[in-house]
């Protein structure tokens, strides 16, 4: 099959975040760097050795209808509700074919790290509390990876495809870069893509904790995400998503769309290293942003800002800013890098897709949106560290990248560009 050379275009974003309950509240709430993070509430938070994290700041059960809700897990529930921002934000009302868009050429990729926990965790507690028919006739089809993607399928009657990669903490970037792909391939000329995760519950709590990968700042959970900080001490543990609407430049000219920009590339690269730990050099880190580059026609002097994976984590901010330091050698200094996890906390399978909607509304808007919580940046970190307040973008045909890193050593680097 042939590829196309054609760009392809962002036109329609949605998203529900620890800061927002849309794409323009979340926004709006980076800009002012406004932390999500709060302490939790029920009863088992008291026994547990974090008690806090990042909850969407606008319930699903406020939007979706009761009977939908009682449907599709928390995760499905937060796809579904960004799915339909992204797609009436792109100028289309209803299903594909009331939009008047072909369905075969509709695709959905909607990224899931863990997938429905709840619903899995749920049913298993009433199998053991009530016995096997108490267990929902509904939860398979809600616990499965794939039902976020199936779901938002369902919703916009996608024909070309429904995918749902599945790599941990770059999940959502890499549903991205698959959607960038299926265009590029000619299976779709419009792809619904992102990310989604819902596991706020004590066992992953417990498990993070307990290998020391989150924040202990209980007395102060506002301030516990510090990504670059010297202090820093772990991730926040958020829930949330965002998907895109991304199509070709010339299905986009055509309809008359708005284009927030343009993804230009991907890379992508595994550490085969650890399961869990980034290879401190960050060889893996290198290889995806060299890739990206490569894929968008970009060289390091064209890039004017990167939105970083940056977790909080003592060792993960160290490696990927040693790997940026490697890719863009003297040019480094002058280019500015934000961490939105200050606010946001750790979305799993979701935080590539909501930071890569940062990325694009950066350059979109010409603002960078600041880190929270670096009162000192790390000595072993050399980054021009977005603080404070926003910073404007210069003006021009600019172009950004956006991190995304997860367990088992998978790094996506997206790139886009001004329309």
């Amino acid at each position: 099959m042939t590829r196309s050379q054609e760009p392809v275009v962002v036109t329609g974003l949605g998203a529900s975040t620890p800061v927002g309950g849309d794409v323009a509240s979340t926004w709006d709430s980076l800009l002012a760097g406004r932390s999500g993070v709060r302490p939790l509430t029920g009863e088992w938070v008291d026994d547990m050795p974090v008690r806090f994290g990042a909850p969407v700041a606008v319930d699903p059960s406020e939007v979706l209808s009761r009977v939908q809700a009682r449907r599709l897990d928390r995760s499905a529930q937060i796809a579904v509700i960004a799915a339909r921002e992204a797609w009436a934000d792109a100028g289309f009302e209803g299903k594909a074919t009331d939009a008047g868009i072909d369905p075969d050429r509709l695709g959905v990729v909607c990224a899931s790290g863990i997938g429905g926990l709840h619903t899995l965790l749920g049913n298993y507690d009433q199998l053991l509390a009530h016995g096997p028919r108490k267990v929902s006739p509904l939860a398979i089809p809600m616990l499965m990876p794939n039902s976020p993607a199936a779901n938002v399928g369902l919703e916009l009657q996608a024909r070309a495809g429904v995918h749902t990669p599945v790599s941990a903490c770059s999940s959502g970037s890499e549903a991205i870069a698959y959607g960038l792909d299926m265009i590029r391939s000619g299976r779709a000329d419009i792809v619904v893509a992102g990310g989604t995760e819902a596991v706020i519950h004590p066992l992953p709590i417990a498990a993070f904790a307990n290998m020391m990968a989150l924040s202990k700042r209980n007395d102060e959970p506002e301030l516990a995400s510090r990504p670059f900080d010297r202090d820093r001490d772990g991730f926040v543990l958020g829930e949330g998503g965002a998907l895109f609407v991304l199509e070709t430049a010339s299905h986009a000219k055509a309809r008359g769309a708005r284009v927030y920009g343009v993804l230009a590339g991907a890379g992508m690269s595994a550490d085969a290293h650890h399961i869990a730990q980034p290879e401190p050099d960050g060889v893996g880190i290198i290889a995806a942003t060299r890739k990206a580059l490569a894929d968008a026609d970009l060289s390091p002097g064209d890039v004017a800002h990167v939105n970083c994976h940056a977790t909080s984590t003592p060792a993960g901010d160290v490696a990927e800013a040693l790997a940026l330091s490697k890719v863009f050698g003297d040019a480094l200094p002058g280019i500015p890098v934000t961490a939105p996890k200050s606010m946001i906390g750790h979305l799993l399978g979701g935080a590539g897709a909501v930071e890569a909607m940062a990325t694009v509304l950066s350059l979109y808007h010409g603002l960078i949106p600041p880190t929270i919580n670096v009162d000192n940046v790390d000595e072993q970190i050399h980054l021009d560290v977005v603080r404070d307040v926003p910073r404007k973008l210069e003006d021009g045909q600019l172009a950004a990248l956006n991190n995304a890193f997860g367990f088992g050593g998978h790094n996506v680097v997206l790139a886009f560009r001004r329309p």
